[in-house]
């Protein structure tokens, strides 16, 4: 399998390369050569068997098969249920996938603890160290850490919006000891962080000579192993050659639902993709208007969704566009200097009505959302899954089955969970002393240079 640039002029890479990569050379994202077809698969089979086979296609060539089982096995491991991502159902048709319980308590987890042992089985390989440079909106940082402190060929810095994220999303970043990570509060909103990140890639110098590489989902292998839960959740309903399943998924960077079109692509039973957006909701108003239009990032009680570039969906416009990289580039580079981008009526009805549907859904709505899951139900629910809720109560059909993404864990959010029940949820047994750790962070302006004299001086270290 090989990889080629959303933007046409980047070198095509075979898998590892593509990994460590992350962004490609030209500013583009990496995305397979072709779509291969997967399909469902023995419904008996663990999670990591599933992991295995759904990304094998996607390494071919570069790890082999017995090694990426190994390597799956060991990263599902570290979850607390024993089929990683289980179902439970809430009413008829309608169910959450709780995608929490993993060592950080948030659905990138999934992604990140794979990541983090690909990461390390390649670069052992090579002979290799790196540097990855990140930005978290608060849960790509913490599951990306724990990830890699144990590897011993990656220095890590995670850049995050100071005071924008929740104290356990800030702690569980910087309590962590281990010497090779360094959670990096920036004065700016998390787009600001995600500008600096890309802008150092940008950087070739810089780039080559502190070994850059990604843990956003800009990486491929991010979007890879976010595939695989889709597959695994209709295997659960055994809705494999039943109606398609639709899923609802609360997003601000496009990436865990663009996941779920390509399991679509690659044989899953999917069927709509509902997007739920909080109040920056530039994806919400793109399904009304065909046009992507930015505007200020607004804080709210869903803060890892408090975005106005939602970088993942430069993957779909690919496709939209034929896979015309020249002409992916002209419609992103006119979205960053001029704000808007827009699709055409025949772009939009091809690739957009049919697939997906959007919801916004403010503050109020998102505690009332809360409230309702716990008097109903009994089930506590982070502000993140409640906008999903909400998109699926206004988006699907009462016969149509939907599974709605629980992305992150309730305690992660605990003062909004108070708020909208009166029950303050309790950290699992392996956080629970988290808030009376130690922290460990640095402070940095808005500022690319001092941001990048601190990477600098952090690969440094190796």
């Amino acid at each position: 399998m090989k990889y080629v640039s959303t933007r046409g002029e980047a070198p095509t890479l075979g898998f590892n390369d593509t990994l460590l990569a992350g962004l490609a050379s030209d500013g583009g994202l990496y995305v397979p050569e072709s779509w291969p077809q997967v399909g469902h698969g023995d419904v008996r089979s663990t999670f990591a068997q599933r992991a295995a086979e759904i990304m094998a296609p996607f390494v071919a060539g570069e790890i082999p098969e017995t090694t990426l089982a190994s390597l799956c096995r060991d990263a599902y491991s570290t979850f607390r249920d024993p089929l990683v991502a289980p179902l439970r159902e809430v009413g008829e048709n309608r169910w959450l996938l709780e995608l929490f319980h993993g060592p950080t308590l948030a659905f990138k987890d999934v992604a990140l603890q794979f990541m983090g042992r690909v990461f390390d089985h390649v670069l052992q390989e090579r002979g290799r160290r790196i540097t990855v440079v990140g930005a978290t909106s608060g849960d790509t940082g913490s599951a990306a850490i724990d990830g890699v402190k144990a590897c011993r060929n990656v220095e890590m810095v995670i850049l995050f919006p100071k005071g924008r994220i929740s104290e356990v999303q800030r702690r569980q970043m910087t309590t962590v000891d281990s010497p090779n990570v360094h959670a990096v509060a920036i004065d700016g909103t998390f787009d600001d962080c995600q500008d600096l990140v890309k802008a150092m890639f940008n950087d070739s110098a810089f780039r080559e000579r502190h070994q850059l590489s990604a843990v956003n989902s800009i990486n491929w292998a991010r979007v890879m192993a976010q595939v695989v839960y889709y597959f695994t959740a209709i295997e659960q309903l055994h809705a494999v050659d039943s109606p398609p399943v639709s899923f609802s998924v609360p997003t601000g960077n496009f990436g865990n639902v663009l996941s779920g079109w390509i399991a679509r692509r690659l044989g899953a039973n999917v069927g709509h993709l509902i997007v739920g957006s909080n109040s920056n909701d530039i994806l919400t108003r793109f399904f009304e208007t065909q046009t992507m239009t930015a505007t200020s990032v607004v804080p709210t009680l869903s803060p890892s969704m408090d975005i106005q570039v939602s970088s993942n969906f430069e993957r779909l416009l690919f496709e939209m566009n034929s896979r015309d990289g020249k002409a992916t580039a002209r419609q992103i580079a006119g979205f960053r200097t001029g704000g808007k981008l827009s699709v055409t009526s025949e772009q939009f009805g091809t690739w957009i009505r049919p697939s997906f549907r959007g919801q916004r859904c403010s503050d109020g709505d998102t505690l009332a959302m809360i409230t309702h899951m716990y008097r109903t139900y009994g089930v506590l629910v982070d502000p993140h899954t409640a906008v999903g809720l909400v998109a699926t109560q206004s988006c699907a059909d009462p016969d149509e089955p939907v599974v709605t993404l629980a992305t992150a864990h309730p305690a992660k959010f605990a003062d909004a969970v108070e708020q909208a029940t009166g029950v303050r949820p309790t950290l699992p047994e392996h956080l629970g002393d988290l808030l009376s750790r130690p922290e460990r962070s640095t402070e940095l302006p808005n500022d690319l240079a001092a941001v990048q004299r601190f990477v600098a001086s952090a690969s440094a270290t190796r």
